[in-house]
């Protein structure tokens, strides 16, 4: 690559802010469904003001405060009614905590300051705040002069799980060997082995790039450990060497050239946009197609964190798609029989989203004054631990271009799908960008053909383990969105020496690969060495369940697995019972009373941190996520043990 010096990066930027500007006019005539105006238009005014008249005309285009008041329902009408939520207190509140580490004491005092639940409340209600201020709200003053409303509201979208985990001690082998054990955290920790050397490697070697500007190869010494031109500003979507490499690797793990899609047709490159994380560029995505206000749809359950990712900046409405109670099938009653507890569990059929589902959802958000946009899947599913038949996939496309929605299909786990194919030989998964690709839609463009309607967003941090490194991508073939979606990446790039080690890796060849051979490191050497670790863990998860008698949802995909632990819930109380959406006779705080009851027990009795069902919004309690490969193979061990033992104490 060539290095920039100061004379080219001063005539890109006027280049850059020239394309703006005429973007910015052209769009004021475009549909206005296929991305979001006002703060699309408004994300590339500012860039034109601020390379022409100066940042202080574009600093005025948009207030963003919400134009209607929206509140989530209380005393159980949110979840069970199917209200939307912009901000929640998650009552028996766990979640996969992924991009939400932090400093534990730092959170416990903001969480506070900026609510007033209470960690040692036995039932904390769900919260029935919006998610930003009211015009009205915006004209009271706030006398905190030391931080805003809207950061101190941001953090209380944090559920109380991470208060209660901060009580909890942790386990460590000699210190606490009665400690809880954290399998709460989507992160694969048994990988150190095989990744570690391998980045080390792919972090020096020369790539591609390592050539002079008239063509000729760089010495060992100047090449691989850093390049001339990483120190400069980096192509705001990503190192095109990097794209390409994350392109031709999506093209095999999301099997693009398969039976579902025309052959001809490829990922297009500049559709890429890479970002520090999956939160990031999803959140990015989002903004560019939604306005404040607006709704996203989510299948339930769901990652608890997308409530954050969601909310706390793109000020949008959450939606629950309630899949059981539209799923045709009577989950009350075989739930609460006794052979069907102790020996399944919920069919994972009750969980797709249909088209009743998906319309009652519709409905909600527009009865709660917010325009349904988006329809968020996450597939492979978080927290199922399963992948979507291709038919459901097909239904929600379909469903979403009649209605005008935009469907984003969250595929982070892709590469993590530990069972290929099912009893019939047919494949567990098929990504949506398979299945919406269309030749007719695009015949002489480039792309998959998935017209303005369907988006993509991956990251590195489950498949490969690499959360630390905050590499993520979002795909759209929506024309209307693809500058602003790569300006408002500049919030959130990647460091370019990181760009290039991911690049090499992905690039790399197997070893021991025959002339004529196409095989990558990446997908043909590492991923499957990952598919037999996680599916061994997987398995004997399994094993112990089926030995202790406790259902769960047989796991093909993720680092997971769904358990039912509504057998050792504590009685239903009477003065709880009112009618629910799944037919059981509870309210949800009822509901949400028994799990979190069942949840602080495992964890402070027997030392096991699952992530309560309740707070990914499942229909039922006593559903618990088990992050199977959050551990050292001795934690592991020591986890099923202590399950088994948690097991006897019941029966006894």
């Amino acid at each position: 690559m060539s290095i920039h010096t100061s004379s080219a990066c001063a005539s890109r930027s006027f280049a850059f802010a020239n394309a703006f500007l005429s973007q910015s006019t052209c769009m004021n005539n475009v549909t206005p469904s296929l991305r979001s105006p006002a703060r699309t238009v408004a994300s590339v005014s500012s860039i034109t003001a601020g390379a022409g008249a100066g940042a202080g005309a574009g600093a005025n285009t948009v207030r963003m405060t919400t134009t209607a008041t929206r509140k989530a329902s209380v005393n159980g009408n949110g979840i069970g009614n199917g209200g939307s939520m912009s901000m929640s207190s998650m009552s028996t509140s766990s979640m996969g905590m992924g991009n939400m580490n932090m400093n534990m004491g730092s959170l416990s005092n903001m969480n506070a300051m900026a609510s007033s639940r209470s960690a040692s409340s036995s039932t904390p209600a769900l919260a029935s705040t919006s998610s930003f201020s009211t015009d009205a709200e915006a004209d009271v003053p706030n006398n905190n002069k030391l931080s805003s409303a809207r950061g101190r509201k941001a953090v209380s979208l944090l559920p109380v799980y991470l208060t209660d985990a901060r009580a909890v001690i942790k386990y460590h082998p000699v210190d606490a060997p009665n400690g809880a054990l954290q399998l709460s955290v989507a992160e694969n920790q048994m990988l150190e082995d095989l990744l570690v050397p391998a980045l080390k490697k792919f972090s020096t070697e020369k790539s591609q790039s390592d050539s002079h500007e008239d063509g000729t190869c760089m010495t060992d010494e100047m090449a691989g450990l850093f390049h001339s031109d990483q120190i400069y500003y980096q192509p705001t979507h990503g190192r095109e060497g990097l794209r390409t490499a994350f392109a031709n690797y999506l093209h095999r793990i999301l099997k693009l050239g398969g039976k579902n899609t025309n052959t001809g047709r490829s990922l297009d490159v500049e559709g890429l946009v890479l970002g520090a994380g999956c939160n990031a560029v999803l959140e990015n995505l989002c903004f560019t197609l939604t306005e404040p206000g607006d709704a996203v749809l989510l299948p339930t359950p769901y990652y608890a964190a997308f409530e954050f990712d969601l909310v706390a900046r793109a000020n949008l409405n959450i939606v629950p798609i309630h899949t059981i109670q539209h799923s045709g099938i009577d989950i009350a009653i075989e739930h609460t029989d006794t052979s069907f507890r102790m020996n399944s569990t919920i069919p994972k059929e009750a969980y797709y989203p249909n088209r009743a589902s998906l319309n009652a959802a519709y409905r909600q958000a527009l009865n709660s004054g917010s325009t349904p946009k988006i329809l968020l899947l996450s597939h492979p599913n978080n927290p199922l631990g399963i992948c979507y038949p291709p038919e459901v996939i097909k239904e929600c496309i379909d469903w979403a271009r009649e209605k005008e929605v935009h469907l984003v299909s969250d595929e982070i786990y892709a590469g993590s799908v530990y069972e290929l194919q099912d009893d019939l030989g047919e494949d567990y998964f098929h990504s949506a960008l398979a299945l919406a690709s269309d030749y007719e839609e695009n015949k002489s463009g480039e792309g998959l053909g998935l017209g303005p309607y369907v988006h993509f967003v991956y990251a590195l941090s489950k498949d490969f383990a690499l959360s630390g490194l905050r590499v993520g991508v979002a795909y759209s073939e929506n024309e209307e969105i693809r500058l602003p979606l790569q300006k408002l990446n500049d919030l959130c790039q990647i460091s370019s020496q990181t760009q290039l080690t991911v690049q090499n890796m992905l690039a790399a060849e197997a070893e021991g690969m025959a002339e004529g051979d196409l095989n990558l490191w990446s997908t043909d050497e590492f991923l499957p060495r990952n598919h037999d670790r996680i599916r061994n863990r997987s398995h004997q998860l399994q094993a112990c369940l089926d030995e202790c008698r406790i259902p769960y949802l047989p796991g093909d995909s993720g680092l997971f697995l769904w358990m039912d632990f509504s057998q050792f819930l504590a009685e239903a109380e009477e003065s709880e019972a009112s009618e629910s959406v799944s037919g059981l006779n509870e309210s949800q705080e009822g509901m949400d009373k028994r799990e979190r009851a069942l949840y602080l027990e495992l964890m402070q009795e027997f030392g096991l941190l699952f992530t309560p069902g309740r707070s990914m919004r499942n229909e039922l309690p006593g559903f618990f996520r088990c992050v199977f490969t959050a551990a050292s193979d001795d934690e592991f061990a020591l986890g099923l043990k202590r399950i088994r033992e948690f097991v006897v104490s019941k029966q006894g």
